[in-house]
């Protein structure tokens, strides 16, 4: 089967590995997929080069990504003119059997060529109006309008939580046949067995310790940085625990001047930023993870990725994350924003290796039961040729 996989995002970080996740998955199945992206925003590309290299992005995405506000939604909106001429050539040269779409706010230029062509489309939706989003919405009001048809228009919507789902139920009534797809791992890069655990921990000055791992963007979201705040003065409790704390961000220089100052070199450590193919590395050191914060839409796909490593998560009970952790058994949840009960439920741990690593074996088998790239892909399958969810 021919599947074309159009997206409008620079290609990078977290939304690079879920785009090369799915068409991995579709091609493993045997599909033919060729991606469409934004000028100078292939994902493969971006991936072959290394997150580490230079990040050398086209001159159009560089400049549109810089706009301020309303400029940039009106951007948006005008990318549909360009969508129309690309894919419009591709869908009458390619004949594809299905589009599958990352769905972007204003963004209906798609939905609108395939069924004109006679071609299943499914949406999946990481983005919406209705959600709060870390760039303010201007035109919001637009932004829901298109929406609302995209999702009453397409063939089927694949939502990556269930509040997402309820959100744009409540919100614009009989949308298109769903499932909900939250994000998965590729069990094959995340396998502790690739690594020698103990010669990386000697290597990386961790030998000896009990290791409580984070990795992702020191952004306010987060929270990062409060979480070390309200951690640092009851660190004493547990001495034998490091907290390797991997990423970078704009809150990273506060924490380093935190850790600095309180002279807990030895209990956190900061090691920056590291490209995703030496991702599976780091969570090799650990013991356990923590995520201090989330919200109430999204798919933490670091969290996947621990789990696929053997490594289980604390984390807040966000339904997103609720959803694919079983307090106890493949995970520990605690009250999402109760910065003191996740410390609780971390410390307490640090002792207890024993159940660590049962639970972080349990998380790997769900993972590799359930929550593999392949799984996502079979389910969108289903569902644009005729498989219903909810």
């Amino acid at each position: 089967m021919r599947v074309i996989y159009h997206h409008r995002t620079r290609g990078r970080d977290v939304e690079g590995v879920h785009i090369r996740g799915i068409v991995g998955a579709l091609r493993g199945l045997g599909h033919d997929v060729t991606i469409v992206s934004f000028p100078g925003a292939d994902p493969e590309q971006a991936s072959s080069a290394g997150d580490s290299a230079p990040r050398r992005r086209g001159r159009l995405a560089t400049l549109v990504t810089r706009l301020p506000g309303i400029v940039f939604e009106l951007a948006e909106l005008a990318y549909n003119a360009v969508t129309l001429v690309r894919m419009g050539r591709v869908l009458k040269r390619a004949r594809p059997d299905m589009v599958y779409e990352r769905y972007s706010l204003f963004l209906f230029a798609t939905v609108w060529l395939a069924r004109r062509h006679g071609v299943p489309i499914v949406l999946e939706i990481n983005d919406s109006a209705l959600v709060e989003r870390v760039r303010p919405l201007y035109m919001k009001g637009l932004a829901r309008r298109i929406e609302r048809w995209c999702m009453k228009h397409s063939t089927g919507l694949v939502f990556i939580s269930s509040y997402f789902r309820d959100q744009a139920q409540a919100a614009y009534g009989d949308i298109a046949p769903c499932v909900i797809s939250p994000n998965a791992a590729d069990l094959a890069h995340f396998d502790p067995a690739r690594f020698d655990r103990e010669a990386l921990r000697r290597e990386r000055g961790l030998e000896g310790r009990v290791v409580c791992g984070f990795i992702g963007s020191f952004a306010r979201w987060h929270g990062v940085d409060g979480f070390v705040r309200a951690i640092a003065p009851q660190l004493a409790r547990a001495p034998e625990l490091t907290l390797l704390l991997v990423g970078d961000g704009v809150t990273l220089p506060e924490v380093r001047d935190l850790v600095d100052r309180e002279r807990l070199g030895l209990q956190v450590r900061l090691p920056g930023r590291v490209p995703h193919p030496d991702i599976a590395s780091w969570v090799a050191c650990m013991d356990y993870a923590v995520l201090p914060d989330s919200n109430e839409y999204g798919s933490p796909m670091k969290l996947f990725e621990f789990m696929a490593m053997g490594v289980a998560v604390v984390a807040p009970d966000y339904a997103p994350v609720a959803e694919v952790t079983d307090d106890g058994r493949t995970g520990w949840l605690f009250p999402r924003r109760d910065t003191p009960a996740c410390i609780e439920r971390l410390l307490a741990l640090a002792p207890r290796d024993e159940e660590c690593r049962r639970v972080g074996a349990a998380a790997r088998e769900y993972i590799a039961r359930e929550r593999q790239w392949r799984n996502n892909a079979e389910q969108l399958l289903a569902l644009a040729f005729g498989g219903k969810g909810g």
